[in-house]
């Protein structure tokens, strides 16, 4: 794969690794994604990394995450992606949609590891990765209510 990984795809991708019946903290979606894109190319490996991260930059708001700490909230986004597009899509229509995650302590932690892994296991070595949008918490200004360029914490 040469090119970017589109939306569909990307989805497509979740949805065929998912293992059947419960994956609490999506470990079982991760090991599978990690198996898939370990087997190269590359280039699919960074498709999905920048994927990834653009699915939890759209979830970085005030909104959803105001009340939690950044590696709760990280997590905790990174679980409603491991939920499949349907359950994204809702809470993005619909941030009420967040609270149970959030409130019941609903993490796929893992699914932020499966590029990383993926990649060391396609070239022996670590990734220095970069994308085109953070995925950490409180890396997008504009859902903070923040100008681009400010501190986590100001508004």
């Amino acid at each position: 794969m040469l090119r970017p990984m589109d939306e569909d795809e990307f989805w497509h991708l979740l949805e065929a690794c998912r293992p059947p019946g419960a994956d609490p903290d999506a470990e079982g979606l991760a090991a599978a994604l990690e198996e898939r894109l370990a087997a190269g190319p590359v280039a699919a490996v960074a498709a999905f990394a920048e994927r990834l991260s653009t699915a939890l930059f759209r979830l970085d708001r005030r909104e959803l995450g105001g009340e939690l700490s950044g590696d709760a909230f990280l997590y905790t986004r990174a679980a409603v992606v491991a939920a499949g597009r349907p359950a994204y899509l809702a809470v993005l229509a619909d941030p009420a949609r967040f609270a149970p995650y959030a409130e019941e302590f609903v993490w796929a932690e893992p699914l932020l590891y499966v590029p990383d892994r993926a990649y060391r296991r396609l070239t022996g070595e670590e990734w220095g990765r970069g994308t085109v949008h953070g995925y950490e918490s409180f890396s997008d200004a504009e859902g903070w209510g923040r100008q681009a360029g400010g501190t986590s914490g100001a508004v």
